[in-house]
């Protein structure tokens, strides 16, 4: 996978007679995923807002594949004030806990009922929580396919994990889950996964078919094990330091532009679903549809085994509300 930064700056697009207004900040955006990523290209819309909204007085550098550091160190970077911007979801549970309503699984059945979560009541719960308790401001979300199970073989109920050795993202509700399923999870970050799975570390891992797909998990997986698992949303986040030296007039030209780079990313994921796995398919993996239900039953006991106090009543109420 290659490396490299892509920068979007006023500097770059003013080749045009006139002058702009001074460039007067540059915020650093780094991510995870690569540069065919719906993410990525979303962050390269919001650049482009923020320009054009600012009058070039803001631009914003954009980092992916972990060019700018790995997810937990940016978050912290954050924290700390020498990091800007970036993307990321439910690793956030480690500081704010509701942030782990962001993907738990089997919890969401539609994207329609997810979207309703985000931006509604509970979602503002998070958001809200993730500002006080991480120091870092969602700013705009964006939706994620499905998680599902790749491995080397078909997977269609839970037994058939059998211990299987899988990478998690480093969440606890993640490593429980799997672990009651009867697999074997391992925490490991993004960037270590193909490597990890080529040399036999690791057997499986889950991701949604866009990472699989821009991962390149077909060269190293045979099959995709369509579990569903997990409906989530991710965010696009702002370090609270970064916000309060903003002024007024910036936070809001911020604002305006990340929800333009919101917008635009529902497309890009709207599209991008069937074009995924149709590639994926012509790369050979093979998909295998699996008992969701079996999966779905076993997974609810465990997640709201596993969950903390302060979340499950919200849980409870997301699995109640699917069984009406």
């Amino acid at each position: 996978m290659t490396f490299f930064k892509t920068i979007v700056t006023a500097a770059a697009l003013a080749a045009v007679s006139g002058p702009l207004a001074a460039q007067e900040r540059t915020l650093q955006l780094g991510h995870l995923a690569n540069e065919e990523n719906s993410w990525h290209q979303a962050s390269v819309k919001f650049a482009e807002e923020v320009e054009r909204l600012t009058d070039g007085r803001i631009a914003v550098e954009v980092f992916p594949n972990e060019s700018l550091g790995k997810e937990i160190d940016l978050i912290n970077g954050m924290q700390l004030g020498t990091v800007d911007m970036t993307i990321t979801g439910e690793s956030l549970q480690n500081w704010a806990p509701k942030a782990a309503l962001l993907a738990v699984p089997y919890a969401y059945d539609s994207l329609e009922q997810m979207d309703e979560v985000a931006s509604g009541e509970i979602g503002d719960e998070i958001e809200q929580q993730i500002i006080e308790q991480a120091q870092i401001r969602p700013i705009a979300y964006f939706a994620r396919g499905p998680r599902e199970l790749t491995a080397n073989r078909a997977i269609e109920t839970p037994e058939d994990l059998d211990g299987l050795k899988m990478r998690v993202p480093n969440v606890p509700l993640f490593v429980d889950v799997w672990s009651s399923l009867g697999a074997q999870p391992t925490p490991m970050a993004f960037s270590e996964v193909f490597t990890s799975l080529q040399n036999g570390t690791i057997g499986a891992q889950e991701n949604p078919l866009a990472l699989i797909r821009s991962a390149s998990f077909d060269e190293v997986q045979s099959h995709v094990n369509m579990t569903d698992h997990v409906r989530s949303w991710i965010y696009l986040t702002i370090a609270e330091q970064t916000w309060n030296d903003l002024s007024e007039e910036d936070r809001a030209a911020i604002e305006e532009a990340a929800q333009i780079a919101q917008e635009h990313e529902r497309e890009l994921f709207l599209e991008s679903l069937e074009n995924d796995r149709a590639y994926l398919e012509e790369q050979g993996m093979t998909f295998v549809d699996v008992d969701n239900a079996a999966f779905a039953e076993k997974a609810r006991d465990a997640v709201l085994s596993n969950v903390s106090d302060e979340i499950r009543p919200t849980v409870e109420q997301l699995f109640a509300s699917q069984a009406e």
